[in-house]
């Protein structure tokens, strides 16, 4: 009962504290290495061209500035022993509370130029120690490192084994799997930081509490301060050294908070500092009396010191009593504030007072060491490198443990819903029943309809699937929950058998206001202009009908899993139900391109090929299917790619066991991405080119698989992706990556009615699937009607087409070859004069398919189809199945 309280407890802090620990960690892990971040990327301010000449010595430095202005007031100077290191003045200045370090060129004291970066790390300081939020916020960050210790102690409580092994506690067993895996992830690197984070905790809670802080001080047996006798400006600008150069304008860290008075201690502190600076300034020395004493300190200490030292600052004189303040820091420091401390007296010409950092006890110099204690210097940077490590660390912790939490409370509701469920499928009856409606051109939408419907099915919600076309008015009326995936076609149009549904609702006004809703559209963005104009239009008409929504409506660009999984997470979180995740999965084939002919040499238009593949594999598709191909980069693309990032062709790509080059063929390089560690990491950054989809120009008898394909350039005038892959870029037997995705709304009739191929150019290709269909099945009743620019360039399959016209598999034959003529004449020209027969091919239940550019023909021939056959008829043909098109 003990452990399992301390379990419960200790998995609510860690996902109630645990985002505060992760940013505390990161900031943490950025601010420890700030001197060292600071000095490399100013390395025009720390760093000077040495001179064979000596460095300005404090009093030549002094005797520069005030020469140039009499005004300003110089706290202290610092000179390094580095020849190629820069001095520092530390000057008064307001709103500078520790005086204004000034960066100067030690040979010729030209002012340096100021340090960059302090800011953002006074901002890093900021949100780790308050999270920005002031005191409040000293408060959160002080009871979450509270709670790290807890997390640490209570962690190993909790995974201690009844048997020990070296192996169990520190080595992570990549072979387990799901929520072993993610718990062992989480105890074994827990254990790994045990100490790191112990340290951080412990010292973190240095400057959240005083009753802590004073506990330390007694615990290490060492006499606290008293904030009266501190001096305000000891550590100030006068004993900072070369560590403070980069924090002027701010406290030089949180650890020097005790030794300069608490923060409950600023203002009686501030008081007094103002009552010694009156004093100072009607005690102070001459300007001549301060060069002589600086003059007398600085030659006179460098010859009594007896040791080396890095830097040395000299702090000027206030009183003239002889006596000069100097701190140093040896050659080799333990840490950026093992400082040295003396007191010169140039009159005397004696040192008066000597600490040295080394000769302090360990319990004094930790605890006047506070700050490289936390950050890890204290103890070498190799253990401040793996602190930093342990503090990047954090966040891990916090995902894996929210991961066990959800897990375990999956499985809970999982278990509790095992034991009312009667059957595989048990639905709810008191769960408000679900409407998912579709509107599908090419059965993307209605898939998704079906997937979304079994994943609330799974979650025991009842549900109804129904293509819009099929809606009434009562029934959108007594819904209460609607889901809408819907299609658009076209430039903007709805799916063809959603026509209907957008004439008879959406221009009308229904009172919808007890609905909830969600829109899911799914449209194309290589169509800006009308990109799932469709599914805004039904959105916009629910909202106007009153029905509230759900969640915004989500787009979906070619069937992207993306998105389709924002889909997902947004109805699980609107429902509160716990759905499974849900794609449609492209599982490519490996096909071979076999033959590749051009279809139309001398053409006015862009050459057009004939594309013939055969599987490695038995497949099966219907004739009107559709094949998506996987597109790819051709090699001088990669090329470029390769010589652009400076990466070598071969080299390997440890996770793929294929070269950088190999891994490249189907990614997007066209993206912007960020510096990159390995490739791992610049395959992530390139999402895979988009697919392209073209239409079958023949049937699974033939033994091959047809495609009709015409060059496409971009605005660059580059190839298009999929057209420069399939007639460019790759060669005879190479493979292709194709999958046949079925068409239905495209399929052919199964009986002997008439049927009217209207089509132009590579739409041909479709059409032709028909047509062999029906030859081979001896349907002569065939019409076909077809566009091009020349006949003598343009007339695609022209042999096949001619013979299936002689043999009687064609009973008309209808072309339209724009250019031959002086007036130009398209497919929608050819309909409108063969009005007549067009009604009289209806009238004895023809079934028309179009299949072709949208632009231009297929809206051509849908206006002439309203015209000659009315717009009534038109929509009743596309409800019963007999106006079918397949338009791109």
């Amino acid at each position: 009962m003990f452990k399992k309280t301390f379990f419960q407890i200790h998995w609510f802090l860690g996902i109630t504290a645990g985002l505060i620990l992760s940013l505390m960690g990161v900031t943490g892990a950025i601010y420890s290495y700030e001197q060292q971040i600071l000095k490399w990327i100013n390395q025009d301010s720390y760093v000077v061209q040495a001179q064979s000449q000596p460095k300005l010595s404090p009093v030549q430095l002094y005797q520069h500035f005030t020469t140039q202005d009499p005004a300003l007031k110089i706290n202290s100077i610092t000179i390094a022993k580095d020849p190629t290191a820069s001095s520092t003045v530390n000057i008064a200045k307001e709103g500078e509370r520790r005086g204004y370090n000034m960066m100067v060129n030690p040979y010729t004291a030209q002012v340096l130029p100021e340090i960059k970066g302090r800011d953002f790390f006074q901002f890093i300081q900021q949100l780790h120690r308050t999270l920005t939020l002031g005191p409040v916020g000293k408060q959160i960050t002080g009871a979450c490192t509270l709670m790290l210790i807890f997390f640490v102690l209570s962690g190993l409580y909790l995974r201690w084994p009844k048997k020990h092994s070296l192996r169990q506690w520190l080595f992570v067993k990549p072979k387990l799997k799901g929520r072993n895996f993610i718990w062992d992830l989480h105890a074994v690197v827990g254990t790994w930081v045990v100490v790191f984070y112990l340290i951080l905790g412990c010292t973190g809670l240095y400057w959240s509490y005083d009753w802590w802080r004073s506990g330390m001080f007694k615990v290490m047996g060492v006499e606290q301060p008293k904030p009266q006798m501190q001096e305000g400006g000891r550590e100030r600008a006068d004993g900072s050294g070369r560590q403070n150069q980069q924090r002027s304008g701010r406290p030089q860290s949180a650890n020097d908070a005790p030794q300069m008075g608490q923060q409950n201690h600023r203002q009686a502190g501030a008081a007094r500092s103002a009552d010694r600076q009156r004093g100072r300034e009607e005690s102070a020395l001459s300007p001549v009396q301060i060069q002589q004493a600086l003059n007398l300190s600085w030659t006179e200490f460098n010859q009594k010191i007896g040791r080396d030292y890095s830097t040395l600052t000299i702090n000027l004189p206030k009183k003239a009593d002889g006596s000069v303040e100097l701190s140093f820091v040896d050659v080799v420091a333990q840490h950026e504030r093992a400082r040295n401390s003396a007191t010169y007296n140039y009159q005397t010409h004696q040192i008066e007072k000597l600490e040295l950092y080394e000769d302090k006890k360990l319990n004094e110099k930790i605890m006047s060491s506070m700050l490289p204690v936390h950050r890890g210097s204290f103890f070498g940077p190799v253990y401040q490198f793996f602190a930093l490590l342990a503090s990047l660390a954090m966040p891990l912790f916090f995902v894996t443990g929210w991961m066990l939490y959800l897990k375990r409370r999956k499985q809970k509701r999982l278990t509790q819903a095992a034991r009312h469920q009667l059957a595989d499928h048990y639905i709810d009856p008191d769960a408000t029943p679900w409407l998912i409606t579709y509107a599908s051109q090419t059965g993307v939408s209605e898939q998704l309809a079906w997937r979304t419907a079994t994943s609330l099915q799974e979650a025991h919600q009842p549900v109804t699937v129904k293509p819009v076309q099929q809606l009434t008015q009562d029934e959108l009326k007594n819904a209460s929950q609607i889901l809408f995936v819907v299609s658009t076609y076209g430039t903007g149009e709805a799916p063809d058998l959603a026509s209907g549904f957008e004439k008879k609702f959406l221009e009308s006004q229904l009172d919808l206001t007890h609905v909830r809703y969600a829109v899911l559209a799914l449209g194309s963005q290589e169509y800006p202009d009308s990109y799932c104009y469709f599914g805004h239009r039904v959105n916009n008409w629910m909202k106007q009908c009153g029905a509230h929504a759900l969640f915004d409506l989500i787009e979906v660009n070619n069937a992207n899993n993306e998105d389709i999984q924002r889909w997902n997470h947004a109805l699980a979180k609107a429902s509160q139900l716990e759905l499974q995740s849900m794609s449609i999965e492209k599982t490519f084939d490996t096909w071979i391109l076999d033959k590749r002919t051009l279809l139309n040499p001398d053409s006015l238009g862009t050459p057009a090929y004939n594309i013939e593949l055969t599987p490695k594999h038995e497949v099966h598709w219907q004739a009107g299917d559709i094949a998506e191909i996987q597109p790819g980069n051709s090699a001088i693309r990669i090329e470029q790619f390769l010589q652009k990032h400076q990466v070598h062709p071969e080299t390997w790509v440890d996770s793929l066991a294929i070269s950088i080059q190999q891994a490249l063929w189907d990614k997007d390089l066209t993206v912007e991405i960020e510096p990159f560690g390995n490739m791992e990491h610049l395959l992530e950054q390139l999402p895979t080119l988009p697919t392209r989809e073209y239409s079958i120009a023949s049937i699974p008898t033939q033994l091959f698989l047809r495609l009709t394909v015409r060059q496409q350039y971009n605005q660059q005038g580059q190839l298009g992706l999929g057209s420069g892959w399939l007639t460019e870029h790759t060669q005879l037997n190479d493979p292709i990556a194709l999958r046949i995705r079925t068409n239905e709304s495209f399929h052919l009739i199964g009986d002997n009615r008439p049927i009217i191929c209207i089509g132009n150019g590579t739409g041909i290709a479709g059409l032709m699937s028909l047509l062999h269909a029906r030859t081979r099945q001896d349907y002569s009743e065939n019409w076909l009607i077809f566009g091009e620019r020349q006949r003598q360039c343009d007339f695609f399959y022209q042999s096949t087409i001619e013979a299936w016209q002689t043999m009687g598999m064609l009973k008309r034959l209808d072309l339209a070859f724009s250019r031959d003529q002086e007036q130009r004449v398209y497919v929608q020209d050819i309909l409108r004069q063969q009005a007549t027969e067009l009604k009289a091919w209806i009238d004895r239940d023809a079934v028309i398919y179009v299949c072709g550019s949208i632009e231009g023909m297929a809206s051509g021939a849908d206006q002439v189809l309203n015209e000659v056959l009315g717009e009534a008829q038109v929509d009743e043909l596309r409800l019963n199945g007999r106006y079918r098109r397949d338009v791109y």
